[in-house]
């Protein structure tokens, strides 16, 4: 968990689909790198890969930008025993991407043996349900500690020393000074991407987590001898040139960095070492790789000693680009529920040097509005933790899943347009706030006026916030005054960005339908009391196409 304190789309056509977006995909590809697109080319047709272009991202997976709708298992559920209860999970919460764990100790149970058949199960298993898979290394680092060594590495502890904390102490947290350690995770990380590169000829899995939550609980840094002589070395030069800090006064870390010298030092020494491991791994095969990362508190900026000092949190983000640069994106594992601070984490991690993909995160009924935030702000992807908890499963009040389900229904069959619509910067999102007070989007000519909650009709009646901040909205621009509307539990309504022309808003056409292949196909036209009082969404997934005039 952070901060203390494909599938392929379910629908008829799915083979139809995925041709059509295989042949829209290689003209945006091709259009991408002719328009100055920076990208992590693949060196074979077909591998997943990141785009960049204008600051934006975007994930292409069967040569097309791909939006994962994912969910992530329980950290032990990657077991034989245990995976039909995932499987079931996944299904009814109808996301496209399954995040789950491969375990060092199961993969590598004696030293330079190596036990593929849980990575085949899952490669199979995914297929089967028709999903893809986001794996996660659980190496050297599982939330700061190391739990997931090998048998075999946990009896030589000379091998894997623990941090030595200031006061003298060991702490429950791997050091990243370990030669030893570094070359076995190495060697078993390069194994699983070759494997993978042998046994999924399909891309089933299109993305690789690199440890999980790596960094130290309880001690800022280590301070055995081996860390202090590199922390009294200088600063090294490759660091101070990122930094932009080349020509000035160097010296060793304390002297360069002064109170953020710590925290500093253990960032660069963390992001060093998984650096080195994902560098190896991306030899083998490379995938795009990520680093999912604990949070601080983005607001109040506390003290290093207060969350997990080392991982990729917001103020040492330029040190782990600069550290780790095999590592693709640095993601924001997000537990926080109010929207000042979530949406403030969604806009330090979303940046032109970084993707934003949220890959764990609350599935909550409040925390699902998120998703539409994100998306708006650019996300690759988007994944609530622990789908196959006890607490999930269906009871007398319903699924515990549907506020996920909720989401993928609206979501999935027109993934591929919203991740392409999020790559050109065309989405808005709208999220309620605990006051549930109403919000404006602006819309270039156009303004949306958002309300949240259950409908009321009428002149003059507004709806006026939900029990709990559920409420949402997304909007895609496709033209100047064409638009696609969805929502949850709101009422979006229209209006000229420029009150003195008097101009009023005109529906000529709002069409109610769904994506198929591509092609938006209309099921009826709204009028009526559809129209009279704005748009209004209730908890059905309902997908609009708005065409505006003026009178």
């Amino acid at each position: 968990m952070a901060i203390r304190g494909l599938r392929h789309i379910r629908m008829a056509g799915t083979m139809r689909i995925r041709s059509r977006f295989a042949r829209r995909g290689a003209a945006f590809a091709a259009a991408a790198v002719f328009a100055g697109c920076l990208c992590a080319q693949a060196d074979e047709p077909g591998l997943p890969h990141l785009v960049r272009k204008d600051g934006r991202h975007a994930l292409i997976v069967d040569g097309a930008p791909f939006l994962i709708l994912g969910a992530q298992s329980n950290n032990s559920s990657a077991w034989p025993a245990t995976l039909p209860r995932v499987w079931s999970a996944i299904e009814r919460a109808q996301a496209n991407t399954l995040e789950v764990p491969v375990y060092w100790e199961q993969l590598e149970p004696e030293r330079g043996k190596f036990d593929y058949s849980v990575v085949d199960q899952l490669l199979s298993g995914a297929r089967e349900h028709r999903v893809r898979l986001v794996l996660l290394w659980f190496g050297t680092w599982k939330n700061g500690s190391s739990h997931y060594l090998p048998m075999w590495l946990k009896r030589q502890p000379e091998l894997c020393p623990r941090i030595i904390g200031r006061d003298g102490r060991r702490v429950d947290s791997p050091s990243p000074h370990s030669p030893a350690l570094l070359e076995a995770d190495t060697r078993a990380f390069s194994a699983l991407m070759r494997h993978l590169r042998e046994a999924d000829p399909r891309h089933t899995v299109i993305m690789v987590q690199v440890e999980n939550e790596p960094g130290s609980w309880n001690t800022v840094r280590d301070y055995s001898p081996a860390a202090q002589k590199l922390f009294t070395s200088p600063v090294p030069a490759e660091l101070l040139k990122a930094l932009g800090r080349e020509g000035r006064a160097g010296g060793d870390w304390a002297a360069v960095f002064g109170r953020d010298a710590d925290e500093f030092f253990q960032a660069w020494s963390v992001a060093r070492f998984i650096g080195q491991v994902a560098a190896a791994g991306k030899a083998e095969y490379p995938l795009p790789l990520y680093v999912n990362a604990a949070l601080r508190d983005p607001l109040t900026q506390p003290a290093a000693s207060t969350y997990e000092s080392g991982g990729a949190t917001d103020n040492v983000l330029d040190i782990w680009k600069a550290a780790a640069p095999a590592v693709d994106v640095l993601a924001p594992d997000i537990y926080m529920n109010d929207s000042e601070h979530y949406l403030k984490v969604v806009d330090l991690y979303s940046r032109p040097d970084n993707a934003l993909f949220i890959p764990e995160t609350i599935g909550s009924a409040a925390g699902t509005r998120f998703c539409y935030a994100a998306l708006a702000r650019g996300a690759i992807g988007w994944s609530p933790f622990g789908i196959d908890s006890p607490n999930r499963n269906a009871n007398a009040a319903g699924d515990a899943l549907d506020p996920i389900a909720i989401n993928c229904r609206v979501l999935n069959p027109m993934m591929r347009e919203v991740a392409q619509w999020a790559f050109e910067g065309r989405l808005h999102a709208a999220v309620e706030e605990s006051d549930g007070r109403q919000q404006t989007l602006a819309l270039g000519r156009w303004q949306a006026a958002v309300a949240f909650g259950p409908a009321t009709f009428g002149f003059g009646r507004s709806p006026k916030g939900n029990p709990e901040p559920v409420g949402r909205v997304l909007v895609a621009q496709l033209g100047e005054d064409e638009f696609m509307v969805t929502g949850y539990l709101c009422r979006v309504d229209f209006r000229a960005a420029d009150p003195v022309s008097g101009a009023q808003r005109d529906f000529l056409r709002v069409e109610e339908g769904a994506y198929e292949g591509g092609v938006f196909h209309p099921a009826r036209i709204w009028n009526g009391d559809e129209t009279d009082w704005g748009l209004n969404f209730g908890s059905a997934p309902q997908v609009l196409r708005v065409q505006l005039g003026t009178y």
